[in-house]
């Protein structure tokens, strides 16, 4: 990027996501896709998936950023509900909290409505967004690179894991993870949390497997 290359107006960038919509810039722009894949050209937008780009960081142009899949997975469910409706679950949460060190294809987000897994673009990896409601689950903060946003905790981990291992492909991965969080959970938390979800039963086939 140049001196003289469009930088992202600093209106866009007052929210807690630096993952943006054309949509968004309808009030800034009169043709905001058009000035969207502008600024992609030149570098200060790196393009997600359709409709969805990420704002670079200003150390990181020119260089071929592109941002981890769980941090652009959180960015765009965000950008469409809002990032008090969606968190990382499942084993985009386990890879957030160290239990799955290798990168993954696939990102799991918990969200408030249904919608169809979402291919990106600039990587062979999907996002699947399951319908969950967010409040009733056990989140705590997580900022990425792309913003502020919530993931579940090491307990809410370990229970979705031990339910839905097949979720996202890798049920060996997933059960792995999930014993390797087990060793870190507050465990009458977690207890609390497989009764007031009726997941005793996976929880203590996790447990008796451990």
């Amino acid at each position: 990027m140049t001196p003289t290359t469009p930088r992202v107006p600093s209106v866009l960038l007052r929210g807690s996501s630096r993952v943006l919509r054309p949509r968004d810039a309808a009030t800034v722009y009169a043709n905001p896709r058009g000035e969207f894949a502008r600024l992609a050209r030149a570098g200060a937008l790196h393009r997600l998936a359709t409709g969805y780009y990420a704002v670079v960081p200003d150390d990181q142009l020119d260089r071929g950023w592109i941002p981890e899949l769980e941090a652009a997975a959180l960015g765009i469910a965000a950008a469409d509900e809002g990032i008090g409706s969606v968190a990382l679950m499942g084993l985009s949460a386990a890879r957030v909290h160290g239990a799955v060190p290798r990168a993954l294809a696939i990102a799991v987000v918990a969200a408030t409505r249904h919608r169809s897994t979402l291919h990106v673009a600039d990587r062979e990896a999907t996002v699947l967004f399951v319908r969950r409601r967010v409040a009733a689950l056990d989140v705590q903060r997580h900022t990425s690179e792309l913003g502020q946003g919530w993931v579940t905790t090491i307990e809410q981990t370990v229970l979705d894991l031990a339910a839905r291992p097949e979720l996202g492909g890798l049920p060996d991965q997933a059960r792995t993870a999930a014993h390797d969080l087990l060793a870190r959970c507050d465990h009458q938390l977690l207890d609390e949390l497989a009764v007031g979800q009726r997941r005793q039963a996976s929880l203590a086939r996790l447990r008796a497997a451990a």
